[in-house]
């Protein structure tokens, strides 16, 4: 029953019109906020994120035939502008020195995570390169995603020009399996066997003194600051300043660096991203504007409502029934990425004696991104935890896009 009703709505029009953008955006925004609403009101969905619960609205309205699949809204405005325009946005977080000064071990426990990404991509495209389309995008896209998050997705999707229907399918089994993945890993918090076989101080702190109210430290974290209509101008023109110089240095390159073999392909596709100057040039004002940038404030406010209104769009091509019949591969390809991630931050973080939330926070920040492993930290009471967890999962955004152009290259996508 489940597969002739998806089967009915595939190929039927959109109770709303692909040109009718007034009505899109309307429902865009409108879905985008109730999920921030319902993240910061309540637990079930601050455990889930905000993040998942506006993708999973766009799933449900596309696939029961209100949204249509294809609109200049997504592709010419959310992917043209939203997207690069809020990379700038939450990388202004992304001051090195002050990463590499407080992140302690977790960090280290990232950076072997993100070593599994890598590999579990090059494994995954070997084994199963002949049954995924675009296995090559879909390997560089993946790396991006589960080392940063869905910034770097997109920046990926965009540049090795991976289709629609691809993306949307490698959405809906990224989505589906990281879903998961985070209740699996709130389970290994509470499993005996990893109790036995780490050390685990924060969540003895959370049973000896009760777990506070965790939507109400959801909601706090992203609670009201102080911004003036300055901070908004300043922080949109820096963000398109951060454009148009990236599109400027991407276009100079690739067009002096010839593509005569691989080595040289490899070399043009890395340097001549567009993504790639985004995310070096915000690291470096981040960096060594520090002052400046402390002073301005609703930068990681704006980032991440455009990567929302992102994450909805990605949602919106994705057949349910199209993952499940036809492309099933991907969510073995995603699931091979995600286990050996997991695998290299377990034994990683028990070989260097870590603890247990240390590796649990650290895979959670590869694969979904430094809200998500945030979100997970305040949900479990580990309080001290958010702020390194933080800034690791957004030191991911910069590496993110790098490994996974170098992946993409690799693999000649």
């Amino acid at each position: 029953m489940l597969n002739s009703f998806f089967q009915s709505t595939l190929g039927r029009p959109s109770l709303i019109s692909p040109d009718d953008t007034w009505a899109l955006l309307f429902v865009l925004v409108v879905s985008v906020a109730l999920a921030i609403y319902l993240e910061q009101r309540y637990t079930w969905a601050s455990k889930l994120s905000g993040a998942i619960i506006a993708l999973i609205f766009a799933l449900v309205l596309s696939n029961i035939g209100i949204l249509p699949t294809n609109s200049t809204l997504y592709d010419d405005i959310i992917w043209g502008y939203a997207v690069p325009l809020g990379i700038p946005l939450l990388l202004l977080q992304c001051n090195m020195k002050k990463i590499w000064k407080e992140t302690g071990r977790v960090m280290i426990v990232f950076l072997i995570g993100a070593v599994g990404t890598c590999l579990g991509a090059l494994l995954a495209y070997q084994l199963l390169h002949d049954a995924v389309p675009e296995a090559a995008g879909v390997a560089a896209m993946m790396t991006g995603s589960y080392i940063g998050g869905g910034v770097n997705f997109a920046a990926l999707a965009t540049q090795f020009k991976v289709s629609g229907g691809t993306i949307g399918a490698t959405t809906v089994a990224d989505n589906l399996l990281m879903a998961l993945y985070f209740f699996v890993l709130i389970l290994f918090a509470g499993l005996k066997f990893f109790r036995s076989h780490y050390t685990h101080p924060h969540i003895d702190e959370v049973e000896k003194n009760g777990l506070g109210d965790s939507q109400t430290q959801a909601a706090a974290y992203w609670s009201r600051k102080d911004i003036s209509l300055k901070d908004i101008a300043l922080n949109l023109a820096y963000a398109v300043v951060i454009v148009f110089f990236s599109n400027l240095i991407s276009m100079g390159i690739a067009n002096v660096i010839p593509t005569d073999n691989a080595i040289l392909k490899m070399c043009n596709t890395f340097f001549g991203s567009q993504y790639v100057w985004i995310t070096t040039l915000s690291m470096i004002v981040a960096t060594y504007g520090e002052t400046q940038v402390q002073k301005l404030n609703g930068s990681q406010e704006i980032g991440t409502y455009f990567i929302y209104l992102f994450l909805f769009v990605i949602g919106v091509p994705a057949s349910i029934y199209q993952i499940i019949t036809q492309t099933p591969a991907l969510l073995l390809f995603t699931a091979i990425m995600v286990i050996v991630n997991m695998l290299f931050c377990f034994i990683g973080g028990k070989l260097l004696h870590f603890d247990l939330e240390d590796c649990i926070l650290a895979s959670n920040a590869n694969i979904g991104g430094p809200t998500t492993a945030a979100g997970m930290a305040i949900s479990q009471g580990w309080s001290q935890l958010v702020g390194p967890i933080m800034l690791v999962g957004t030191f991911g955004y910069v590496i993110g896009t790098y490994l996974g152009v170098v992946i993409g290259g690799i693999l000649g996508a």
